[in-house]
């Protein structure tokens, strides 16, 4: 297998039409290139002219060298490998899974003396072994996923628990409205949702210029959305920005907690954007929701009233003496992860 390092242009082109996630696109990773620390790297893998496998990586060097997939600190929730063989046979799927992961990481130097490798797989990597073969440690993280895919909103309504068909109908009754705006409402649900990670004394590291930039990017292609609620008066409530790769939306920002006559609008935006899946998606191949995260317990409290299929997406990183090192050459894990 030959591994080519690749501009955005053959990494377009390389792009299959599923199976990708949203940071996956040549738009978002185009502002990657100008906002991560470190310098973005992208891979494909070739058998023969076609390609059987990407990742993109962000390479970091301080004091060590870090590569990481996504990079932290950016919203990013998965990016990793992409791997699209063309035969469905098991066999020789894991064949390719397993020559492309060991190619790219020799390429990358991942066991080299002193380099940290964290690899956020997408949710379509259902196989983590290979990295786990090449010495990477591998936990698995969740995801919550709403599949839309043949419901109308009756019968999607009916799949909520009876608390959150209770919040989204008590809205309904209220003057509030929910609609699509721009550039000006996401810096509001940007900036409402840094105030409210503060508030917990959360770090949050996002700056406006990369999510503006971001926004912009995407809107390029129909690939966000800026849901906002507002009051009778036409006041901010509250709101979130979906994002969308060809198969899915992704609640990425916004969301924060929101009442209006003791009632919580936030239900009221999560259900018009899947109301908008089902009837009037910016891409007609979205049939699921991904409420991005499963991981902690006071969120998945809200999240699971959604009715939606947990799904797995693994982590793979340096373990030992590796990371151990790694940690004392960048100060802490969580400083670059």
């Amino acid at each position: 297998m030959d591994i080519e390092r690749v501009d955005l242009d053959a990494w377009e082109q390389a792009l299959p039409a599923d199976g990708f996630e949203v940071f996956h696109t040549p738009e978002a990773l185009r502002v990657l290139a100008d906002h991560a620390t470190g310098e973005l790297q992208l891979y494909v893998g070739y058998k023969g002219d076609r390609p059987v496998g990407m990742l993109p990586v962000v390479v970091r060097e301080r004091l060590g060298r870090a590569v990481v997939s996504p990079p932290p600190g950016m919203g990013i929730p998965r990016l990793g490998p992409l791997v699209m063989p063309a035969s469905p046979k098991r066999r020789k799927r894991e064949r390719v899974a397993r020559r492309f992961t060991e190619s790219v990481l020799d390429t990358l130097d991942a066991s080299g003396s002193g380099t940290l490798v964290r690899i956020i797989c997408p949710v379509s990597c259902t196989d983590p072994r290979p990295f786990s073969w090449e010495g990477l440690s591998v936990e698995p993280s969740f995801t919550y996923s709403l599949d839309t895919a043949g419901s109308d909103p009756d019968e999607l309504l009916a799949s909520f628990s009876k608390s959150l068909r209770r919040e989204i109908r008590d809205a309904q009754e209220l003057d509030v409205s929910v609609s699509v705006e721009g550039m000006e409402a996401a810096r509001t649900i940007f900036e409402r949702t840094r105030d409210r990670y503060r508030e917990q004394d959360r770090s949050y590291s996002m700056e406006w210029p990369y999510v503006r930039d971001l926004l912009g990017e995407l809107a390029e292609v129909d690939r966000r959305r800026v849901y906002v609620a507002r009051d009778e008066d036409g006041e901010f409530l509250t709101g979130v920005t979906a994002l969308y790769s060809n198969e899915a939306a992704y609640y990425w920002q916004g969301g924060a907690r929101a009442t209006y006559e003791n009632v919580n609008v936030n239900s009221l935006v999560h259900w018009t954007i899947l109301t908008d899946i089902l009837e009037d998606p910016p891409i007609e191949s979205v049939t699921r929701y991904d409420l991005v995260g499963a991981n902690t317990e006071r969120l998945c409290r809200y999240k699971s009233k959604f009715g939606a299929d947990l799904e797995p997406y693994y982590v793979a990183e340096t373990s030992g003496a590796g990371m151990s090192l790694a940690k004392r050459a960048y100060g802490t894990l969580d400083s670059i992860v």
